[in-house]
């Protein structure tokens, strides 16, 4: 399932996630399998982009590779690209956190 998720692009892995901001801690919880999406929640709360911000963080933290949203930045849904990174590598990575 993992895999309907990830997405090689030539600059790293395109990765659809579905956030819940205000939330008690920055955490994955699973995937959305109606919507496709990588679950995850996050403390920050979704004004002036503080969530942004935080998934940004948090998907560094997990990665250890650069983060951008490259899609959905004032929406739940979103798409995040890890830069320089294979697509195997992210499937690993993400399979430890679910």
């Amino acid at each position: 399932m993992i895999e309907s998720i990830v997405k090689e692009s030539k600059d790293g892995v395109l990765i659809d996630i579905d956030v819940q901001a205000g939330a008690k801690k920055d955490e994955i919880t699973g995937i959305n399998e109606w919507r496709k999406r990588l679950s995850i929640k996050i403390k920050a709360p979704a004004t002036e982009g503080k969530a942004n911000k935080e998934i940004i963080k948090f998907f560094k933290e997990i990665f250890k590779k650069d983060i951008e949203i490259v899609a959905g930045k004032l929406n739940p849904q979103k798409t995040i690209l890890v830069k320089d990174i294979k697509k195997d590598e992210v499937i690993e990575t993400l399979k430890k956190y679910l």
